[in-house]
């Protein structure tokens, strides 16, 4: 009897008010629907609102981070509209404080048109933010650039997402963790704020890649080491030798994100930041020691290939004068030597050892001249080489043009006690500089360790008057440079009383007077200005009257006396011609002497088109398979390959 009157109690005090209680939330459910919150959201009143917006520019979409919660999906006819939500879920606790942001942000795409306050706060944001916040609101970039994304392919885009897709739109039975490391991947790989920056995030991947592989607490994970290393291999197959991003393949994408993926479980196993720190550092250090080593590798071999001969360039001599030597005298000679005096006709003076080289020089000016007849080139080569440069000539007469062949042989008058370089060239410390290895580290720079510097050919410019004593003016010519105008002109020039016209390269520090001679020597320092304008040998215009007036080869010898243990400069010829033409120098128009074309890749299309005269100086010269590409056919169009001697060395463009 005792036992009804409880359980009756118990069923009135425990059931009845979870009853009551489900039946009033069902019915509470079912009277509010999304349409509800849609239509409120849409029906908000901002008008009252733009003056906070404004005022608070930073509050955006990107300010708010990453809610954790659920968001709860039913069947209804605006299940699109929310579904561009998934992956921005609500907090329980919050949720009174995100709810109009989020259905604003669901709706964005359809109010931008009526003028949104909102809309207009975050499009100022979108253009002061960077680019990877930028990324965050717009993705819709690679739809711009014609670049279709793996989740737009899959599925097609709701109605509201057809101008403005949100970020961290996955599939709705994807994990958490998963659906933000893809949405991450996807933003670095799809959108582009810099050019080829997907090539870029690659090679960041496997930089990031191998700091894991040498930490600690991921090596005791093998599953995930054996795994990052096929995504190594795989990323490293994709990127290959792209430089741009046209040049990766389809799939990359793909990849990206499966590193990506894997990346950020990398992230998780290893949480010691300063574990990460000490590696990279470690890993910079390395790479910046393997940086110098092949710079000073780099600069050895360049240095090495500047210097040594072809093969068809060894051949060509030989085969020559082979030729040469086969002639009766009659036809060793050359027409027209009765011009070779005349100061009224166009001199020119070639310095050269190189036959190729000096054949374009004179091929060039002869085709540009307006008279050839009138042009008269002075040849001089060593004893190695005469009857080699002879021999191409007479098979190849340039025109109507003169030509001379001199063996330095002849000068007599060119000897040790006359010539205080050709002293020092013959001196026992010279021999040791260059011939001596255990000294070979003295000196740090090796482009003055170039045996050419050995030779009295790179001195004979500074002799000019002796070699022509019945000349009034020359136009000396390096064999590095291609004539592409006629250089009639330059006999005209007034050079109002200076011996050298010369262009000046005053465009670059390192063309100054410091950086050619030793201005901690008190002799310099008191006669010369550091700050001083260098110029170009290669093209320039000298006045052989005034040079004998003003005695500028006893100024010359006297100042190489002065550097008997070559302490004022390095070895070479500009800084002694920099200091013998001190005040001397006429600055010529500088589209008449173009330079850098044997070094510098960055030299203007434009400046060379315009040039008289463009010059090969550095280490790259044209006839080197290290030469410039984009500039060497400015050079080989003056070349016959069809000639025999060439065809019989192989010697081809």
């Amino acid at each position: 009897m005792s036992r009804k009157p409880v359980l009756v109690l118990l069923c009135v005090t425990v059931l009845a008010p979870i009853v009551l209680y489900t039946d009033r939330l069902s019915s509470f459910s079912n009277s509010i629907s999304i349409n509800d919150f849609v239509e409120e959201g849409a029906n908000l009143n901002l008008s009252n609102e733009g003056e906070k917006l404004h005022a608070l520019p930073q509050e955006s979409s990107d300010a708010l981070k990453e809610p954790i919660g659920v968001v709860y999906f039913d069947n209804s006819s605006n299940s699109d509209q929310i579904s561009a939500l998934n992956g921005r879920e609500l907090s329980p606790g919050r949720s009174g404080e995100h709810k109009s942001r989020v259905l604003s942000a669901a709706d964005e795409g359809d109010r931008t048109e009526n003028g949104s306050v909102i809309a207009q706060v975050t499009s100022k944001d979108s253009v002061k933010d960077d680019g990877l916040q930028k990324s965050k609101r717009e993705p819709d970039f690679p739809e711009k650039k014609g670049i279709k994304t793996e989740k737009q392919s899959e599925q097609t885009p709701p109605k509201t997402e057809s101008r403005k897709q949100l970020p961290g739109r996955e599939s709705r039975n994807a994990k958490p963790a998963d659906k933000q490391s893809s949405a991450t991947a996807n933003r670095q790989s799809s959108n582009t704020p810099f050019p080829d920056a997907r090539v870029r995030q690659l090679r960041d991947q496997l930089i990031r890649a191998k700091v894991y592989l040498g930490l600690g607490s991921t090596k005791t994970n093998p599953h995930f080491i054996k795994e990052l290393r096929v995504r190594i291999r795989e990323v490293q197959r994709a990127l290959g030798d792209a430089t741009k991003d046209s040049d990766l393949p389809k799939s990359v994408n793909e990849k990206m994100k499966a590193m990506e993926q894997l990346l950020a479980k990398g992230k998780q196993i290893q949480d010691d930041c300063s574990a990460v720190i000490k590696k990279l550092r470690a890993m910079l250090h390395s790479t910046e020691e393997q940086l110098r080593v092949h710079k000073k590798q780099t600069l050895f071999l360049t240095q090495l290939a500047a210097k040594t001969l072809p093969k068809g360039l060894h051949c060509l001599p030989l085969r020559l004068s082979t030729e040469y030597y086969s002639l009766s005298p009659s036809q060793q000679q050359f027409p027209n030597q009765e011009k070779l005096e005349d100061p009224k006709l166009y001199h020119y003076a070639l310095f050269s050892d190189n036959i190729l080289a000096a054949a374009v020089v004179v091929n060039s000016t002869v085709i540009h001249a307006k008279n050839a007849a009138n042009h008269v080139f002075h040849i001089v080569t060593d004893r190695l080489n005469y009857a080699a440069m002879r021999m191409w000539f007479i098979a190849n007469p340039p025109g109507k043009a003169t030509i001379q062949v001199q063996n330095i042989e002849e000068f007599t008058w060119l000897n040790a006690s006359y010539s205080p370089v050709l002293k020092q060239l013959g001196s026992q410390s010279m021999i040791d500089y260059y011939f001596r290895a255990h000294r070979a580290s003295s000196d740090a720079n090796l482009k003055y360790r170039n045996p050419k510097y050995l030779s009295i050919l790179n001195h004979l410019r500074f002799y000019l008057p002796e070699i022509f004593p019945k000349l009034d003016k020359v136009v000396f010519l390096d064999d590095d440079i291609v004539v592409k105008k006629d250089l009639t002109g330059l006999w005209s020039i007034n050079l109002k009383g200076k011996v050298n016209g010369a262009v000046e390269t005053c465009g670059e520090n390192f063309h100054r007077f410091d950086r050619y001679l030793n201005f901690s020597n008190p002799l310099i320092a008191k006669n010369f200005d550091p700050h001083a304008c260098g110029w170009a040998y290669g093209m320039n215009v000298f006045d052989l009257s005034e040079w004998r007036k003003q005695k500028i080869t006893e100024i010359y010898h006297s100042w190489q006396k002065l550097n008997h243990d070559r302490t004022l400069w390095k070895l070479g010829t500009l800084p002694p011609g920099l200091i013998t033409f001190w005040n001397r120098t006429f600055a010529l128009d500088r589209s008449w002497h173009v330079l850098g074309l044997g070094y510098n890749p960055n030299v203007s299309q434009k400046d060379i088109e315009r040039a008289a005269v463009i010059h090969y100086n550095g280490n790259m010269k044209p006839w080197l398979e290290i030469g410039i590409p984009k500039f060497r056919n400015n050079w080989s169009r003056f070349v016959d390959y069809d000639q025999v001697y060439l065809r019989d060395c192989n010697l081809n463009p």
